[in-house]
């Protein structure tokens, strides 16, 4: 049996090939829309990818599923769970496919699958079962999606903090012990492959090993260790959940009812600065600036261009602060466009229509050109301002971080939310923009500037001021 699992580090995502060297035949399991780099790893290996699989509808990145299917593959898809969370773009279609339920199963070449419905993160969610049937009858390891992650659990709100469904959190976590008591009764010497490693908004505490056992999970996991009784789990699994990125609730309703076809792989031209701006506004345009240094971005930038460094936030921050629709123009070094292009591609943003780069922004600025500049302030000068002027305070941590001490004058919005809450900022006096180190704070500083409220970024830690001042629960 061929075995590779394929790592996709800014949504930390893992997929799965998985092929039958007899008959060179292979799957993939739970594959990205970038479907190439899966075909490229199949052809290596004398692999040919017949068919692809999904453990549920996915909420993080878009479904390369569709892009499968368009080319011949067989798809399997779960048709558990209610009537709202099925797979429309598949049920009816003309798409070689099986909708699964739980029980059934299916083989590619010798190896075996058999599909688990596993609900409480999402209603339909399955988990496959994997046999070696070259080798034996006995299943070897479970492809557990997003049901069991190493040291945590699927967590069951997204279907009310992300895709706004009213009310559905409680009983998801309800579902999802009932899960959790079946995956108990499970042998301990499988093998389980999660679809998410740490770093993931699918989880509170997921854990950086790539892979573990149901045994070791059964014992260690703290999220199945919560499972006391049905209470106690739904308490422990719903505290703390972060805030869901904003464009969650896109990828959600897109997987479910077919993502946009890739009709290729956008390729963002070249431009001078001046010429980037004036595209950007004369349509539904935003400038992305994807420099490292933030205090480089606040020190001179495109007015009403936002920030999202280019690093394992960049997903994350443009998915949230980017509408679909809009046509996209990035200032990045020349040599980060195209994985920059596939980071956005990857969560539906695919209007990316031109760059231009660090050095050309300097010259533009030493040629005359006019940049913006945002003001940077620490604690201290925060203080002096409280004291000295009316201003507000708005804290762009996770609520739990904020519920675990704050200043006292401080309202809350976490960063990756702050876009479809932007109303309730208020634009009658300066906004003192925090987080904990200084990061997330640069990038809600910049989408609160573009919507032309006046900003003071605050380049500070929080946490010794919280202390200092007696603020912080932990220490009382």
């Amino acid at each position: 049996m061929f075995f590779e699992q394929i790592f996709e580090e800014k949504l930390a995502q893992y997929a799965y090939i998985i092929g039958c060297q007899r008959s060179g035949e292979a799957i993939v399991i739970d594959p990205m829309r970038d479907i190439d780099r899966y075909k490229k790893v199949a052809a290596k290996h004398n692999l040919k990818i017949i068919a692809a699989a999904e453990t549920h509808i996915h909420a993080d990145y878009l479904s390369g599923l569709r892009e499968f299917a368009e080319e011949g593959a067989k798809v399997y898809v779960s048709d558990e769970g209610d009537k709202d969370w099925k797979y429309e773009w598949v049920i009816g279609s003309e798409y070689n496919h099986h909708l699964l339920k739980d029980g059934d199963e299916f083989s590619i070449g010798n190896i075996r699958f058999k599909a688990i419905h596993t609900p409480g993160h999402t209603p339909e969610h399955m988990m496959f079962q994997v046999t070696d049937g070259a080798t034996t009858d006995e299943p070897m390891g479970v492809l557990s999606g997003d049901f069991v992650f190493v040291g945590d659990v699927g967590r069951p709100d997204l279907l009310e903090t992300a895709a706004g469904q009213a009310g559905a959190m409680e009983e998801s976590a309800k579902v999802l012990y009932k899960s959790l008591e079946k995956f108990k009764t499970m042998p301990e010497y499988l093998q389980l492959w999660p679809g998410h490693g740490a770093g993931s908004a699918c989880g509170k505490a997921l854990g950086a090993i790539p892979e573990s056992t149901v045994g070791y999970e059964q014992r260690f996991n703290g999220s199945i260790k919560a499972t006391i009784t049905e209470q106690d789990f739904v308490d422990y699994i719903l505290d703390g959940q972060p805030e869901p990125p904003l464009y969650f609730a896109r990828m959600k309703k897109d997987n479910k009812l077919g993502p946009k076809l890739l009709s290729g792989i956008p390729s963002p031209e070249f431009m001078k600065v001046t010429s980037l701006i004036g595209a950007s506004r004369i349509s539904n345009a935003v400038i992305v600036d994807a420099r490292k240094d933030r205090e480089a971005f606040m020190n001179g930038h495109i007015q009403g261009s936002l920030y999202a460094p280019f690093n394992k936030t960049f997903n994350t921050v443009v998915g949230s602060y980017v509408k679909e629709n809009q046509d996209i123009y990035l200032i990045i070094e020349e040599d980060h466009v195209e994985e920059a292009v596939i980071d956005l591609i990857r969560i539906g943003l695919d209007n990316i229509k031109g760059f231009s780069t660090p050095s050309e922004l300097e010259s533009f600025a030493s040629e005359g050109g006019e940049l913006f500049k945002t003001p940077i302030i620490d604690f201290e000068d925060l203080e002096k301002m409280v004291d000295e002027r009316e201003v507000h305070i708005l804290d762009v941590r996770k609520q739990s971080e904020f519920n675990e001490g704050h200043h006292p004058e401080a309202s809350n919005i976490a960063h990756t939310r702050l876009l479809d809450r932007i109303d309730e900022v208020p634009t009658d006096k300066p906004v003192l923009v925090h987080c904990k180190s200084g990061a997330r704070a640069a990038v809600a500083s910049a989408l609160l500037e573009s919507e032309d409220i006046t900003v003071y970024y605050v380049n500070d830690a929080v946490d010794p001021w919280l202390k200092q001042n007696n603020l912080l629960v932990g220490d009382k």
